[in-house]
């Protein structure tokens, strides 16, 4: 092909030489499609040969180059293994050296008596004197010999690659060298934003960071790359939050005598934090364009009754609020806690709308009266699941949208509740969108760069602090003991399990388990569940929740539970967000080493809810793994920082619970770079200011347009 420009990194990788469907096959397992890709596909480390040594001052157990010429070679068959050894003489003017490769028969043709050639490998020794096991090679012609910048595996800095079957880093450096040689990159950002940020040009960027001459050099051009990638991230949250503007909301003016009145009829005084959070969303919500903020607040830091007050607000207005829960039990909940705030207020309504039941005012009803209540305008407050994406949930006055645990739901499913048809005259509603994990600075100013943030990091005065341990297994029935003594005080206690059945039982997601051993003894809900009750608390009552249930049964185990009619309650992760059992104060995860350090909080959070002292055990299935996260649990209830520390230990991308398919590695790493995204925000804004429309800058414009976003995708 010819020189690439920055259009045609958009060419298809089988325009390149040597790359016919099956390569393409193989290097689309890395995500290599396009020219851009494979350019993009950066080293993971070097192998250093820039040393060529005289082949007689090589040392045994090192990786070094040689050059010199090929004195001898012959293959041998090793019968009955099918294998084949191929062992070359090598000489320069200081000594000589052989060269073993295994099953690669057709070096004797590729490398004739007489060759001269580069090699760079592992030296061993053995009983017949010193080797290289499978050394890389290249041949020297008069053109490398006098410019060693032309290698492409050996006699230089060599890049390591990820790698998968049948793509090594040779072949991708095969590839690779070639098109470095005919790059020629129009830079897309302004000369002007290089030399304010001291950004190396583009390509040279590309060229360095996959044939550096110098370690050192590869850091400005990583830097250059991760620049771009996170500029393009802060201009596309630039362009949304300016297209967001240009939509029309309902303007909601803000009450203050009315929300005075509300806040005094609650039965605990607000957070500092929470009266802060309250009156930004009720300042945004006065402005005739859609709000759209994230509350971020720890565990039991009262996010559910700011986003109420908010919904009152509306409500006083003639407008209509929608919640939507990501499970039943925390829909249930959140209409218990509604209807609590509600009481005496006149003329407020509340539905409730899930997948299996329908309430009104508290009162259960069919699903159609319920969906007749909302589509008049009567209902003022609806909470629920994913009914309420149905087509027939219509809201005629939907001025706010509450989302809570937003990260569990998509792009799409945000679109079915704030898509301007759900009101007359084709006005969006407000977003309000919640989560009790709390995101680290940098994602913050990143992937969450088009919301605006409110952050709730008080906790109510009457919570007290939780003890956390890490204990051994041995330890377990010192754990059950103090669960006794909590049950003869009244007190209830969570245990938690990663699974819900054994990998002998489980005929789905068992399948992996039975073949990763690190399962095997991982504890599961209903072998535990049967064990607890049986052996250990025959005296007590133990419940068990989990996943697999039906919603009606999941709902009478937790009402039970809420009651106090359980003393134990056996489940999985379906207790993570948003579960309020005041009377339970103890926590006893099994396998807390499966769990993430964000998650493991969150189940912390379910106990010491109320003024009981409140303690927190954490049993791992290997008491090797996840050392450095549990003694951090131990150490902290504080969710902000370790939030930070969760993203140190796994990286942005295992952060959100799940690897973002598509993203690529260097703007995961760049994603806790806080100095490089100040600098990639503050380029962002002085390009929008004087080209707003990006109509000077077609290479930016062209890379927004086909811009993933890193946690909105679906």
């Amino acid at each position: 092909m010819n020189a690439p420009t920055a259009s045609g990194l958009s060419a298809p990788v089988t325009s390149l030489r040597s790359v016919g469907l099956r390569a393409a096959t193989k290097l689309s397992r890395l995500g290599i499609r396009t020219v851009r890709h494979l350019l993009w596909h950066l080293p993971s480390r070097y192998e250093d040969y820039r040393q060529t040594l005289p082949i007689a001052q090589v040392v045994p157990g090192e990786k070094q180059n040689v050059r010199g010429e090929i004195v001898t070679i012959s293959t041998r068959n090793i019968w009955p293994r099918r294998m084949t050894i191929t062992t070359a003489v090598i000489r320069d003017d200081s000594g000589g050296i052989r060269a073993v490769w295994f099953n690669q028969p057709y070096l004797e043709e590729a490398l004739p008596e007489g060759t001269t050639v580069s090699l760079a490998g592992k030296v061993v020794l053995d009983k017949r004197g010193l080797y290289l096991s499978g050394p890389v090679y290249e041949k020297i012609t008069p053109e490398s010999s006098s410019d060693d910048t032309v290698l492409r595996h050996t006699g230089r800095l060599v890049p390591v690659y990820p790698e998968t079957e049948g793509v090594t880093s040779k072949f991708l450096r095969f590839l690779i060298k070639p098109v470095l040689e005919q790059l020629e990159l129009d830079d897309p950002l302004p000369a002007s934003i290089r030399r304010r940020f001291g950004l190396v040009d583009l390509g040279a960027a590309v060229r360095t960071v996959h044939y550096p001459d110098t370690v050192d050099a590869v850091t400005p051009a990583r830097a250059r790359l991760a620049f771009d990638d996170l500029l393009i991230l802060q201009l596309k949250a630039l362009t949304e939050r300016r297209l967001l503007n240009l939509q029309r909301s309902p303007a909601v003016p803000m009450d203050a005598a009315f929300m005075r009145s509300m806040v005094a009829t609650l039965p605990f005084k607000l957070t500092r934090d929470q009266r802060v959070a309250a009156l930004e969303i009720l300042r945004d919500m006065e402005r005739p364009f859609p709000m759209n903020r994230l509350m971020e607040g720890d565990v039991g830091s009262g996010k559910t009754v700011v986003a109420f007050l908010a919904a009152m607000h509306a409500a006083r207005s003639g407008w209509q609020t929608a919640v939507l829960a990501p499970t039943e039990v925390l829909a249930r909940q959140h209409m218990a806690v509604a209807l609590g705030m509600l009481r005496g207020i006149r003329g407020v309504q509340v539905a409730l709308l899930t997948g299996t039941d329908a309430f009104v005012n508290g009162t259960v009803c069919s699903k159609a009266y319920a969906k007749r209540m909302i589509r008049s305008g009567a209902v003022t407050l609806v909470i629920g699941t994913h009914a309420l994406l149905q087509k027939d949930v219509i809201f005629p006055r939907l001025a706010l949208v509450v989302i809570d645990e937003q990260h569990r739901f998509g792009i799409q499913q945000r679109a079915a509740l704030t898509a301007p048809k759900t009101n007359t005259k084709g006005m969006v509603p407000h977003l309000l969108s919640m989560t009790a994990t709390p995101i680290p600075r940098t994602l913050a100013l990143t992937v969450f760069g088009d919301l605006d943030i409110s952050i709730i990091k008080e906790k109510p005065a009457d919570r007290r602090p939780i003890e956390t341990h890490v204990v051994s297994g041995m330890k377990r029935r010192d754990v059950y003991e103090t669960i006794r003594s909590e049950a003869k005080l009244g007190h209830q206690t969570f245990v938690i399990c990663p699974a819900i059945e054994t990998a002998a039982e489980d005929t789905g997601t068992g399948r992996q388990r039975r073949l990763n051993p690190l399962w095997a003894d991982v504890k599961a809900v209903r072998d535990e569940h049967a064990r607890l009750a049986r052996d250990v608390f025959p005296d007590l009552k133990v419940a068990m929740l989990h996943g697999k249930m039906k919603s009606a049964e999941k709902e009478r185990v937790m009402r039970e539970f809420r009651a106090g009619r359980a003393d134990v309650l056996v489940t999985t992760s379906v207790i993570e967000v948003g579960v309020d059992v005041p009377n339970a104060s103890v926590m006893l995860i099994e396998g807390a080493d499966r769990f993430g350090l964000a998650q493991l909080h969150q189940f912390r959070g379910r106990v010491g809810r109320s003024e009981y002292p409140s303690r927190c055990y954490l049993i791992a299935t290997d008491e090797g793994a996840g050392r450095e996260r549990l003694a951090a649990l131990e150490r902290s209830d504080d969710g902000f920082a370790l939030a930070e520390t969760d993203l140190r230990l796994r990286g942005p991308g295992e952060f959100f619970g799940i690897k973002q398919s598509g993203v690529p590695d260097l703007t995961m790493a760049a994603l806790t770079d806080v100095e490089l995204i100040k600098k990639a925000r503050l380029a962002a804004r002085l390009i929008m200011r004087v080209d707003p429309t990006l109509a000077r800058a077609p290479i930016l414009r062209e890379q927004l347009a086909n811009a993933r976003t890193l946690v909105h995708a679906e």
